[in-house]
């Protein structure tokens, strides 16, 4: 079977190779006018969906190389709002100026909102940025660890953990102080507003967080803030 397609726009390199996929996808198929149309779930021997066989799919190995980073994601303690837009900042996937320039929306310019000196990807904007670098900086010295900064987004994430600190720590410490440096990152970033500010609003989140999610955190702000590593030392 021959298809046609017409695009609304010309496609991108790598869309190219999408439709080529999509052009043998759609040769193989036949079509038949004495059988009824019927949806299957090929992920299931019977054709049927279910939730379990989704999530058996989804979590198939050949996936791809960045498949543990996610796995350590979903672990953390964090909304789901927050978890969202971590993934899609892990992924590349949040809006930044050079991800609007690569779909043809015009811009006056595709440089960095916190810095004006270089592109602004995913990559760049949390971790390569300058203004990012002196946020991260702060973040490590208010918390009192040494941490050599990773260029890479996900590398930084995995790293982004205390050493005396419980697996359970770790996880409440990833969820809650890195998602809400990103968070704040991206939050100031048409702002521009210095970096002891950002660290400052992601300090409170970090602390909103754990005292609306966490059992038994009772801790005052003011606490939070002189001791972080005591605060957690309740999750065991």
């Amino acid at each position: 079977m021959e298809v046609d397609l017409n695009w609304r726009r010309s496609r991108f390199e790598w869309e190219l190779v999408l439709e080529s996929e999509l052009g043998n996808h759609i040769s193989r198929v036949r079509i038949r006018k004495d059988v009824e149309d019927t949806l299957l779930w090929r992920s299931d021997e019977y054709g049927y969906f279910s939730v379990r066989s989704a999530y058996e799919c989804l979590s198939k190995p050949e996936r791809g190389p960045q498949k543990e980073v996610f796995i350590l994601l979903w672990k953390v303690k964090t909304f789901r709002n927050v978890m969202l837009m971590v993934w899609r900042a892990l992924l590349g996937r949040i809006t930044t100026r050079l991800s609007l320039r690569s779909r043809e929306i015009m811009m006056n310019s595709t440089a960095c909102a916190l810095c004006l000196s270089a592109e602004e990807s995913c990559q760049y904007l949390f971790v390569e940025c300058e203004h990012a670098w002196r946020v991260w900086t702060m973040c490590f010295k208010w918390i009192g660890i040494l941490f050599a900064q990773h260029n890479d987004i996900t590398t930084h994430f995995e790293s982004f953990f205390l050493l005396n600190g419980s697996r359970k720590q770790n996880l409440v410490w990833k969820g809650v102080v890195w998602t809400a440096i990103v968070w704040s990152l991206w939050e100031h970033r048409n702002a521009v507003v210095d970096a002891e500010e950002v660290l400052h609003k992601a300090q409170l989140k970090s602390w909103l967080w754990l005292k609306h999610k966490g059992h038994n955190f009772s801790y005052s702000f003011s606490d939070w803030i002189l001791n972080p590593w005591s605060c957690i030392s309740i999750y065991k």
